[in-house]
């Protein structure tokens, strides 16, 4: 069964605010839509992407977002956005690994998608152990790291 009209609406009105960052128009929209009959047919990952990304950025409600965003990448495994959301949901978390693992994951769906490039450069990328058999805590690691990194910068 599809969605109404009205409710395809307010879910595409919905992702248009939030891409522009009028998130509360944008969560409007959405939760508008979570009211509806059709709250329990085939929305878009989209949808509960953004609507978890919002929910965390604006209510605080960040468990609850982290499950939306992870669900948006069950409904709609090959959209890179669904990862972006929730990299930046992980990071409200304060969860940088889990941040890294979604962009990882939403680059290898999208090489090229420039906003998950943008947040990957924004989080750094540490570089791999010098010694690769060896800890990355281990005292000769730092050492030799911090050497290499001293290299690079001159």
């Amino acid at each position: 069964m599809a969605l109404s009209p009205e409710t395809a609406t307010s879910v595409k009105l919905g992702i248009e605010c939030c891409r522009r960052g009028d998130w509360n128009a944008g969560l409007q929209y959405l939760g508008k839509v979570t009211q509806t009959e059709d709250a329990n047919l085939g929305l878009p990952g989209l949808f509960y992407s953004y609507l978890g990304y919002g929910i965390a950025l604006r209510d605080r409600r960040i468990r609850e977002g982290l499950k939306l965003c992870k669900h948006s990448i069950e409904v709609e495994l090959f959209e890179a956005e669904n990862y972006l959301n929730l990299a930046r949901t992980c990071l409200l978390a304060r969860d940088r690994r889990g941040a890294v693992k979604a962009v990882r994951a939403g680059l290898k769906v999208d090489r090229g998608n420039q906003k998950l490039l943008a947040l990957q450069k924004e989080m750094g990328v540490r570089s791999s152990p010098v010694l690769p058999f060896l800890d990355r805590s281990n005292p000769l690691n730092v050492l030799l790291g911090r050497i290499r990194h001293s290299l690079r910068g001159s």
